[in-house]
């Protein structure tokens, strides 16, 4: 269901991830994406894996939140999946048709699958222990320097927040739609593929009509506010690098060092 979907919410919370500096938890999270997809042997996949893991523990959120989030992604993960495992060159382990499996094929659908999952569970750890606007700042302040092209650091800051902020607000309102659709009832998980492609057309264009609203509603209300963008704007909150931030970038660094030295070891590539 919709409603179990718990990607873009945010949770309070104490824990180390919770405590850590937005901007060193987005490093983190930029420097993840790139060596998440640097691993070429299961060596590299290894360590990644491992590096994930210790963040979703340190971030004490209940894992069962990380498995709702994956609801999102299980139809590309499987998809994905079985594309790799059909195509890879080699000997065919079990072949029919136009289909083969190969071993090269097996490794490549793990590599996907793990992945995927892991950057779905590492960008769900990041927006469960960071608030939007802390968010905000983070990115706002990563993207300083670019002011000297007079690039709108803190307007891109600000959509990327209110679009991650809205995730949560329309996937409720999804499922109340879904539930009056039922309700009057609509039959939404029976049929063929084209049928029930069909059947979401009564959900689409109230849930735009809803989301074009509620847009409207925010750029009022920020209008009212006399927003005016982040020139001459102070922070109620200032975020400041501590020692804690400092080991894990530490901890960052020698994970991706780890990977590399994995991938030269093991595979001979950089």
């Amino acid at each position: 269901m919709v409603r179990d979907v718990s990607f873009g919410q945010y949770f309070p919370g104490k824990s180390l991830i919770h405590r850590l500096d937005p901007r060193a938890k987005l490093l983190i999270f930029i420097a993840y994406i790139v060596i998440i997809f640097c691993t070429f042997n299961f060596a590299a996949l290894a360590v990644t894996t491992a590096f994930t893991a210790l963040f979703l523990v340190l971030s004490k959120i209940p894992f069962k939140f990380y498995f709702k989030s994956l609801k999102v992604v299980i139809f590309i993960v499987i998809f994905t999946s079985l594309l790799n495992l059909f195509y890879g060159s080699g000997e065919a382990l079990w072949q029919w048709w136009i289909f083969r499996i190969t071993w090269e094929g097996i490794q490549r659908a793990i590599f996907v699958t793990v992945r995927i999952i892991c950057l779905m569970l590492a960008s769900s750890c990041l927006t469960f222990t960071t608030s939007p606007t802390e968010l905000t700042d983070a990115l706002e302040r990563l993207m300083r320097p670019l002011k000297v092209i007079h690039f709108p650091v803190h307007e891109i800051a600000m959509m990327m927040s209110l679009a991650l902020r809205f995730v949560p607000t329309l996937l409720e309102e999804t499922d109340k739609i879904m539930q009056a659709q039922k309700a009057r009832g609509a039959d939404m998980e029976s049929g063929n593929l084209v049928k029930r492609v069909k059947a979401l057309i009564p959900i689409l264009i109230p849930l735009f009509v809803s989301a074009f609203r509620r847009a409207y509603d925010v750029a009022t209300a920020m209008e009212c506010r006399c927003y005016r963008g982040g020139a001459g704007r102070t922070r109620m909150k200032q975020i400041h690098m501590g020692p804690r931030d400092v080991s894990a970038l530490v901890v960052t660094a020698l994970v991706i060092a780890g990977v590399i030295l994995c991938n030269i070891f093991v595979t001979g590539v950089f």
